[in-house]
């Protein structure tokens, strides 16, 4: 179900771009809904944003563990990312990394806890509460459509040397052919 597309890497000007909302809800966008699992499974990630693929639209789809260990599957369409405040707020430090920046990981805290509202492929609302890396994977996800990768967050230090990692595993040819886990 669904053709896999080639992922979208670090550089591209579709990553780093605001991506528009979604006004139709159709055949076109199940099946691009269904070419992003496709896509998403064959390079081994939880979570793909549409630009990842090239489709500037707000839609992401995802398929990772909570903190419980409980797998959660599925898409949302025009998604509104709500944190907790500040105050109620705890960062899980964890690594991570991203299918357009194969190959790399970094330490970045993120909030333990995310809520995402949206639409599902038909245009019903949802709404996802996540812990763990659930909710790492839709405050990464609603990150790409905004127009921001991972790497944006870390301190410059850091995100230089990522993409001097990169850069140097393009260069020898080292790009794994499956990306680990990740979003």
């Amino acid at each position: 179900m669904g053709e896999v597309r080639p992922i979208v890497r670090v550089g591209d000007p579709v990553l780093h771009a605001p991506c528009e909302p979604v006004t139709r809800f159709d055949d076109a966008l199940r099946a691009l809904v269904d070419d992003m699992f496709a896509s998403m499974y064959a390079a081994d990630g939880v979570g793909l944003a549409a630009n990842q693929i090239g489709a500037p639209l707000r839609v992401f789809v995802y398929d990772c563990p909570d903190d419980d260990g409980v797998r959660h599957r599925g898409v949302v369409v025009n998604p509104a990312l709500k944190l907790p405040g500040v105050g109620e707020r705890r960062l899980d430090a964890g690594e991570e990394g991203c299918l357009s920046v194969p190959g790399q990981y970094a330490p970045l805290p993120r909030s333990d806890r995310a809520t995402v509202h949206g639409s599902d492929a038909e245009g019903r609302p949802v709404t996802v509460e996540g812990t763990g890396m659930l909710a790492r994977c839709l405050q990464h996800e609603t990150d790409h459509l905004d127009g921001h990768l991972y790497i944006d967050r870390l301190p410059a230090k850091r995100r230089k040397q990522v993409l001097a990692a990169y850069e140097q595993s393009l260069a020898t040819g080292q790009i794994p052919t499956n990306n680990p886990p990740g979003t």
